[in-house]
């Protein structure tokens, strides 16, 4: 009996323990908050947020007004247990309320990388020259024999000119810098290769969410733009934003993602790409003519002022026409700091589903207005249902300018 005693005891506790840690781990380490939200989330007994003060955050708020410096309005928090015990930081960001202008253009982005992205891995004559690297798909290349490498050709010069002499290799992997080396091999053509297939740029076609007039800023897709090859986010040096010419409109239906097609051969520099990151691309506008600014600056919503109801969404599915559709919020994710599903929202205009069927690809960032305000921007479709898809909160957006 007391054996049995003992192992119910046992088990109560070791499901205590796993309740705390999976509270714990849902917590976000980083948390996104605009002027005048509250931070609210629920935590067990003995948790708490150490050194959150109300005040302090207002403060932070105020001092992004006046300083749109990197770092201004971040404060870094601990995650305690019983106050004492430190379990995680938690770094809150405090986005200043503003105004901007809702878009919904269709654009072309150009994106450079920084150094050249491994895509691929091949055998030259029968041998891998690769192979006691450690170089994987997904790591950049940013210097050989100390020499910088930006572009694929820079790349095929430097390794040509080296004449079969064994080479010093930099490359970025998770941030970190690492190095290597690798010995070309001579093809019968007599170049020198590394068994690597590179790439220096991508570019695809979007929707431009927002544009931001007091400091000339933009934001687009509400996600980021990953390498087809590798799945990973590009890492970029700098990049363009362009014109787009929509060539067609392919329907979405059940299991199959419709697709916005188009052409940026011969498009038009709107302005400079800074920033690709998970919540979207961020950069300068410098030729708002061609922007077709018409909409007014609106009010960005906060995060808790987004309901479930009815919203409309802005897109460009005809060069230079732009229009509101009818959509419908049907849940909010209030307390989502991870990702870029911050609310689940439905096509309802019949207008859009006989176009599109609903949401389709090259439909990301096209900006969700309610009551009048900015809330967000769509950036998935449903794969199973186009009629649904997800968009993200507008603060999370915001937050990457800073």
């Amino acid at each position: 009996m007391k054996k049995k005693l003992f192992f119910i005891l046992l088990l109560f506790f070791l499901l205590i323990i796993y309740i705390y840690v999976m509270s714990i781990e849902v917590i976000p380490n980083s948390i996104v908050l605009m002027q005048g939200d509250n931070l609210n989330f629920a935590t067990l007994w003995g948790i708490n947020l150490h050194g959150f003060d109300e005040q302090k955050v207002m403060q932070a708020s105020s001092e992004i007004e006046n300083s749109r410096s990197n770092g201004v309005g971040k404060i870094d928090l601990s995650l305690n247990l019983f106050e004492n015990i430190p379990l995680k930081d938690v770094s809150v960001s405090v986005v200043p309320k503003t105004k901007v202008i809702p878009l919904g253009n269709a654009i072309g982005l150009k994106l450079y990388t920084d150094g050249v992205l491994v895509v691929g891995m091949s055998e030259i004559d029968g041998e891998k020259p690769y192979a006691n690297s450690d170089i994987r798909e997904g790591d950049r290349i940013i210097s050989i024999n100390d020499k910088e490498i930006g572009t694929t050709d820079k790349l095929i010069e430097t390794v040509n000119s080296s004449n079969g002499s064994e080479l010093k290799v930099k490359y970025m992997r998770d941030n970190s810098e690492l190095e290597t080396s690798i010995l070309p091999i001579r093809t019968s053509e007599n170049e020198y290769k590394l068994g690597l297939w590179v790439r220096d740029a991508a570019a695809g076609v979007g929707t431009a969410s927002f544009y931001v007039p007091s400091s000339g800023k933009f934001a687009a897709l509400g996600h980021g733009i990953s390498d087809a090859d590798t799945g990973e986010l590009i890492t970029i040096s700098n990049g363009e934003l362009v014109t787009t010419n929509i060539v067609l409109i392919q329907k979405g239906e059940k299991g199959k993602p419709g697709e916005i097609k188009g052409s940026i051969e011969g498009g038009k520099k709107l302005g400079e790409i800074s920033k690709n990151t998970k919540f979207g691309i961020v950069g300068n506008i410098s030729n708002t003519g061609l922007m077709e600014l018409t909409e007014n600056e609106i009010d960005v919503a906060n995060r808790n002022e987004v309901k479930i109801g009815k919203a409309k969404i802005i897109c460009e599915l005809e060069i230079g026409k732009k229009e509101y559709y009818d959509v419908e919020i049907q849940r909010v994710y209030t307390n989502n700091n991870k990702d870029n599903k911050s609310m689940l929202i439905k096509v309802t205009d019949e207008r859009l589903i006989d176009k599109t069927g609903g949401i389709v690809q090259g439909m990301s960032g096209s900006p969700i207005i309610q009551d009048d305000k900015f809330v967000g921007a769509v950036t998935h479709v449903l794969v199973n249902d186009p009629l649904q898809g997800y968009g993200v909160f507008a603060d999370m957006m915001l937050n990457q300018m800073m």
